[in-house]
């Protein structure tokens, strides 16, 4: 055998072992992670619905994985310090992070502040679950349904008020979507969080809000406000009698607060497939999916590709709501 073809063989023969060898440590690898506790950013105070939410999350992953999942609370910022910390850390899937909401407004309604880039710095694993927005309205507001709630506002232009707790907040754009979509105009009332704006929702002092159904099931079982319609896609177990907007004639009035997870960018496919899939088994079939509906939360439990979609088409959307309602975050 001449000399050349003798050290090709040769050459051919490491690659192939070396190929081999890379490959079974990479899957040994995959197979065994997590090896350590793996660590859960939620860019909001104890209490919030992500952190709700992400300790449910958490508490999946380390039943099926036999490791602790530390949650660490990381507000502030409008959410940029707690998602920052994840686009900043290890791609070893050791620290991932919560996303809402807020994630896919920030770029539309806070570029200049962004010290991340929000669609190349992180790799999306999973959209957990929706949680439709009620419109709901003060007793003292001569509205029952959708059509005369809009023959009040246009009868009315900027008299009606709705709270939210600030400007650039998910329950703010649900009106501005609103206005923009059945052609009304109200006025925006922005408190400093949640909790004030029930305070004087319920007391008559503003006249309408969106919020969540958990939030409001309570208060419209009791008749202490009246629901007009949801941004579901379909209706909600525990509300069925409210109608959907897009039922009632307004597919446009989508605003369905997201609840995600997300990991810097690069982490390994294997490890991303692992938690992905790890949440859809709990969601179908391993009871994480009737917690959440039992919360009011629409479970979804996405691969990775159809959060990407989803964060993607979220942020078109509310650049152009952003953009056409003409208004700064405070």
């Amino acid at each position: 055998m001449h000399n050349s073809r003798r050290l090709f063989l040769i050459k051919a023969s490491l690659t192939t072992f070396a190929a081999l060898t890379f490959e079974g440590v990479t899957a040994a690898g995959a197979a065994s992670f997590p090896e350590q506790p793996v660590h859960l950013y939620i860019p909001y105070p104890p209490g919030a619905a992500s952190d709700t939410l992400g300790r449910m999350v958490a508490d999946v992953f380390a039943k099926a994985w036999g490791q602790p999942v530390v949650v660490e609370n990381r507000g502030g910022g409008g959410t940029i310090i707690g998602t920052r910390a994840v686009a900043s850390s290890k791609p070893d899937g050791y620290t991932i992070g919560m996303v809402d909401s807020a994630f896919t407004i920030n770029p539309g309604l806070r570029a200049a502040e962004l010290p991340y880039d929000t669609l190349n710095d992180f790799l999306p694993i999973s959209l957990i679950a929706t949680a439709p927005f009620v419109l709901v309205v003060h007793p003292s507001v001569k509205a029952t349904d959708i059509k005369s709630f809009i023959e009040l506002a246009k009868a009315n232009p900027g008299k009606l008020t709705y709270a939210s707790p600030g400007v650039g907040t998910a329950p703010h754009l649900a009106g501005e979507q609103l206005q923009q979509q059945v052609g009304i105009k109200v006025q925006h009332i922005p408190y400093r969080g949640g909790g004030t704006v029930f305070t004087d929702l319920l007391g008559g002092q503003v006249d309408f809000a969106f919020a969540t159904a958990p939030t409001l099931r309570e208060y419209i079982v009791s008749g202490r406000l009246r629901a007009i319609a949801t941004t579901s896609h379909h209706r909600i177990t525990n509300l069925p009698k409210v109608p959907t907007f897009e039922e009632l004639g307004f597919p446009g009035v989508d605003t369905s607060p997201m609840f995600g997870l997300i990991g810097p960018a690069n982490v390994p496919t294997s490890i991303v497939e692992q938690f992905s899939k790890t949440i859809a088994d709990s969601v179908k079939s391993g009871g994480l999916g009737k917690k959440l509906a039992d919360l009011g939360f629409d479970p979804v439990g996405s691969s990775s590709s159809e959060f990407e979609t989803k964060i993607r088409n979220e942020i078109e959307k509310w650049k152009g709501v952003i953009k056409k309602g003409s208004f700064k975050p405070e």
